[in-house]
């Protein structure tokens, strides 16, 4: 092996030994560089200018750090080392300098080399300087100079160690620079996270929008530094942006309503729900839409952000403004859009907040439909949906009560395999994203001609544990984006508005029942009164009625030869005593029926066979019993509940003349008993069914020595036993009468 020969010479080994031990000593302290910072930096430079000097005899070295922002040197940022350098204190880089060449050309500059540049004065006893830029990444960190005060140049190992120096020191500036520039990211990024958490108190913090909409927008001005901001609020149409706070001082803002579509810079952002930050509103594009906020006064930066709600609703803008050019930045953008997702889940819960507020005087003061209206409307306006509908579970079916648009009132659809009828099944929400060809919508014709596509039932729950009372359906429309399916808030207010459906039925419900129980009572205490005078009523008519017979009696047995020789006053007198006997029995039938009622168990089905027989009806008439067999007893008086059989199936024998069919069926529901008693007559017009079971209501008159009042004592009798009595009929396919009772109590 050839024997290797150091060509710079051995005299130079214990320098260059010395300089790599002192390469290794920076690179470690530049490590331990943290948030320490400028103190930890400092000592390394003056190390690293002390080491230069050593590997480079008979100089001095400063170090000035460069400001990239100032486009200058830092005049506090001077180390130094080597002999005279501390009266050389003033050795400030010039503008043209030897440093400024350095940093500009992105190399090393020896003055010997640059014959149009001198030494700085401040160093005149220095022969030659050579000036290194401190780069780290492309960008000038600061420069590191050297002063020769000998007659010679530097030389080539010279030059090659002072350039290790010279990226270590760079490394010495750029490290702490970037620790403190992520601590400063990280104090600002904490504070924008307090100033957000503030924000989400104080909007919280409102009950009502207004209140919330400015401390939005206040909250917006003090997280950005802007100062002038407008917030704008979709309207009901979905049609245009409707101004609804404003901040900034000595403003005359314009508030006119915009429209959303391109014409605006605020409808642009709403339309393409995209945030926008423009440095200069005089360029175009925005230069032709620019609306201005203040026409007296010149605005040319603009940030604005959409507010959209989680299920894809546009809620509004907010729209901040600033008379100095390029006043936003990316992170005011950002910090913007992080208050606007907050914004947006404050102005969702003020305005369901109203909206139950609104709900509840209703629900206590108007009839159910008129509640369901109300829900249903504002279902659509909270949600973004095109119709919404309440479904009633009626047996194996759902019947419509309310909608806002597509549905016909009373329109009824499968239980089993229909979208609303799972989520009654299920007694869970319920959601659909392509209603058009989804088979669960039993609709789909509907759904593309109202261009329905994404669904949402929930379940209305019902009065007691089991199947809830109905459900609860929205569906959007359009090409607006968001999914209910991935919207929990939006489940969650279908959820409490159909709880307020399941109130209003409830509450009519209670009402209904209070009223019952209130007739039934009125009628206890008015049959009892009356009860009274029918007894007394009975009592004096027996007297005088009664002695009737025994009067004819006498005659008959005082003037015997006479009436055996006088048939006609025979016949008369067996007339008269027969006449005032049935008289007799008539009075105690009707008013039997004024006295208080013995409740108990009593057989449906006895009491119907006992009034087809008292009905006597023609063999012409087609008569079926169904179920009443199965049927468990009822509360209710045996005679009572007979007679309004009898009364039933004689108005349906006059109302069919004698010729057709009847019906009585019997089917037990939750407690009670419901037996319908159907005909096939000409029906009973809808306008004359509300005043039917009134006494005052135009009846045939009595039959049979019957008080003439028919169905009024139908529905007396069955309040009495704490029942109901109902019609239906379209006027035109026959009628049936819907009796309920209450099932006996085992005992």
């Amino acid at each position: 092996m050839a024997e290797y020969r150091n060509p710079m010479g051995n005299s130079d080994e214990p320098r260059l030994l010395r300089a790599l031990g002192s390469l290794n000593w920076i690179g470690a302290a530049i490590n331990r560089i943290g948030s320490g910072g400028e103190a930890s930096m400092e000592a390394t430079l003056r190390f690293i200018v002390e080491s230069a000097i050593k590997v480079a005899p008979g100089t001095s070295a400063v170090i000035y750090a460069y400001d990239a922002a100032a486009g200058a040197f830092d005049p506090d940022s001077r180390v130094s080392a080597g002999e005279g350098t501390a009266q050389a204190a003033r050795d400030v880089p010039r503008p043209e300098g030897l440093g400024m060449r350095a940093i500009r050309q992105r190399r090393a500059v020896l003055s010997y080399e640059e014959a149009d540049l001198q030494i700085h004065p401040e160093n005149a006893r220095a022969r030659a300087a050579a000036c290194f830029p401190l780069i780290v990444a492309d960008e000038p960190q600061g420069a590191l100079y050297v002063y020769l005060y000998q007659e010679r140049p530097f030389t080539q190992l010279e030059l090659l160690m002072l350039e290790n120096f010279v990226n270590l020191a760079a490394m010495a500036i750029y490290h702490p620079r970037r620790v403190a520039s992520v601590e400063r990211d990280l104090a600002r990024k904490q504070e924008e996270l307090n100033r957000l958490q503030r924000a989400g108190m104080l909007i919280s913090s409102h009950l009502r929008l207004e209140e919330t909409l400015e401390a939005i927008l206040q909250m917006a001005l003090e997280v950005t530094n802007a100062q002038y901001g407008i917030f704008r609020l979709v309207d009901r149409e979905r049609r245009r942006l409707v101004t609804r706070a404003i901040a900034g001082e000595n403003l005359h803002p314009r508030t006119e309503a915009l429209p959303l579509d391109e014409s605006s810079i605020m409808g642009w952002v709403a339309l393409h729900r995209q945030p926008v930050l423009i440095r200069d509103l005089r360029a175009e594009p925005w230069a032709e839409i620019y609306y201005p906020f203040d026409a007296e006064i010149e605005m040319p930066s603009e940030l604005a952000v959409p507010l959209v709600s989680a299920s894809g609703r546009l809620e509004g803008v907010l729209n901040l403004e600033s008379p100095l050019v390029g006043a936003f930045t990316e992170e005011d953008s950002h910090l913007l859009q992080a208050l606007a997702t907050q914004a947006v889940i404050a102005i969702q819960d003020v305005r369901l907040l109203d909206a139950l507020q609104e709900v509840v005087p209703i629900l206590l003061a108007q009839p159910r439909q008129e509640v369901f209206a109300h829900l249903v409307g504002l279902a659509g306006e909270l949600l973004n949906a095109a119709a919404s509908a309440i479904w009633q579970a009626e047996g194996d079916e759902l019947v419509l009560q309310a909608a806002n648009a597509g549905y016909r009132h009373g329109e009824r659809l499968p239980l089993a395999g229909s979208l609303a009828g799972q989520a009654v099944l299920t007694n869970a929400p319920v959601t659909a994203d392509d209603m058009a060809s989804d088979p669960r919508f039993h609709r789909p014709d509907l759904a593309r001609a109202q261009g329905w596509n994404r669904a949402l039932v929930v379940p209305i729950a019902g009065r007691e544990e089991g199947r809830p009372w109905g459900a609860f359906s929205v569906y959007s429309a359009g090409a607006e984006p968001g999914r209910f399916a991935e919207s929990e808030w939006d489940a969650k207010v279908l959820t409490f508005l159909a709880h307020y459906a399941s109130l209003a039925a409830q509450n009519e419900a209670r009402q209904a029942e209070l009223r019952a129980a209130r007739e039934r009572q009125a009628v206890a205490e008015t049959f009892a009164a009356v009860g009274d005078l029918a007894a007394n009523l009975l009592h004096r008519l027996n007297n005088k009625v009664g002695s009737i017979p025994v009067r004819v009696e006498g005659i008959q047995d005082k003037s015997a030869a006479a009436v055996a020789a006088d048939p006609y006053l025979a016949a008369n007198l067996a007339e008269i005593e027969r006449s005032a006997a049935e008289a007799m029995e008539v009075v105690r039938d009707n008013v039997a029926h004024l006295y208080p009622l013995r409740l108990g168990p009593v057989s449906v089905a006895d009491c119907a066979r006992e009034a087809l027989a008292a009905a006597r009806l023609p063999a012409t008439l087609a008569v079926r019993l169904e179920g009443l067999e199965e049927l468990p007893p009822v509360q209710g008086a045996h005679k009572s509940l007979a007679m309004v059989f009898v009364n039933l199936l004689e108005n349906a024998r006059e109302a069919m003349q004698g010729r057709g069919s009847l019906a009585v069926e019997g089917a037990r529901e939750e407690g009670q008993v419901l037996v319908s008693v159907s005909d096939s007559g000409p029906g009973i017009p809808p306008a004359q069914q509300d005043g039917l079971f009134e006494a005052s209501y135009p009846e045939r008159p009595a039959r049979n020595g019957r008080l003439g009042f028919g169905l009024w004592w139908v529905k007396t009798w069955m309040v009495r036993m704490g029942g109901s009595v109902a019609v239906e009929s379209d006027g035109a396919h026959g009628t049936t009468f819907r009796l309920r009772l209450p099932v006996a109590e085992e005992g």
